[in-house]
């Protein structure tokens, strides 16, 4: 045997290693659940989305392998894990509560070494709940480090909700800090750029995103080329729908469009996340997790 050819043989057995490695690891992505087409089904059924509980925002590691969650317990959220580990997902563990306040809507920042979330702890020294604000927390090992506020140019002292990044860090968020004493449920969405690791104060989008109405849980795409958010209006659904625009050339959000029937129901549409390979969008629904196929998104540009 020649030298050539035991070298292309080791090469050939290299390959089909490496593909079949690449291979496992696709399949036991997001779970090991069927992938959804353009109908909207529940996610991970009596294993993430169960039956006697609420699920909210949820976010996926890019890689697919890592999963946090939103759980609401008697009133309370507490944010929940589950990760890929020799090939088997462990059953989900809570990662972040408290017995008094709540911890909702987990975000990854763009390196993923922050998770972002939502909560109605005190900033320092009162007990007492407070308006909800944006935290994080900074990866440590295999673990987070204790909640960090995000600071004044992010929080105020009325709510802030539901946190999304683009690529280069740019946070997107809702608050009601501007909202008449009389409609405090005048919720709109803004962004804050982020420059040498601190968050510049925010800037509230125009009128073909925000409204009187509610504007809030907005998820932008990595690349700022469309969001989607979840809007209450008489001419909705339901309790809620989710709406989608996209950014022209000159840089001009377009009127948001409601996502119809095949997203939004009698229900409360909320939460959206698409997964950092841009193939599936998820959302909550009627107190569940749903997925659907992201080519949805085309229907509506």
């Amino acid at each position: 045997m020649s030298i050539l050819f035991k070298i292309l043989s080791v090469f050939f057995i290299l390959i089909s290693i490496f593909s079949c490695a690449n291979k496992t690891e696709e399949t036991f992505k997001y779970l090991n659940q069927n992938t959804p087409s353009l109908t909207p089904v529940i996610f991970s059924p009596e294993t993430i989305s169960k039956h006697d509980q609420h699920e909210f925002g949820s976010v996926f590691s890019e890689d697919g392998t890592e999963f946090f969650y939103g759980v609401d317990v008697n009133g309370k959220a507490e944010i929940r894990y589950t990760k890929l580990k020799d090939s088997i997902w462990i059953n989900p563990e809570v990662i972040i509560s408290h017995d008094t306040y709540s911890y909702n809507d987990p975000f990854l920042s763009p390196d993923e070494d922050r998770l972002y979330y939502i909560s109605d702890m005190p900033i320092e020294g009162n007990k007492n709940k407070k308006d909800y604000d944006i935290w994080y927390s900074v990866k440590k090992g295999n673990g987070w480090s204790k909640p960090i506020n995000a600071g004044k140019n992010i929080n105020t002292n009325k709510n802030e909700y539901y946190i999304s990044f683009t690529s280069n860090g740019t946070m997107y968020f809702a608050s009601n800090k501007n909202a008449e004493r009389e409609n405090k449920r005048n919720f709109d969405i803004y962004f804050s750029n982020e420059v040498d690791g601190k968050f510049k104060n925010s800037i509230q989008l125009g009128d073909s995103i925000n409204t009187k109405n509610y504007e809030a849980d907005v998820f932008i795409a990595p690349d700022e080329s469309y969001l989607i958010f979840c809007a209450i209006k008489k001419e909705g659904f339901g309790q809620g729908d989710l709406y989608i625009s996209f950014k022209n050339k000159d840089g001009i959000w377009s009127k948001s469009k409601n996502m119809g029937e095949s997203i939004n129901s009698e229900h409360h549409e909320l939460c959206p996340f698409v997964t950092k390979d841009g193939k599936y969008l998820f959302f909550t629904s009627n107190k569940d997790i749903y997925w659907v196929s992201s080519d949805i998104i085309h229907q509506y540009q």
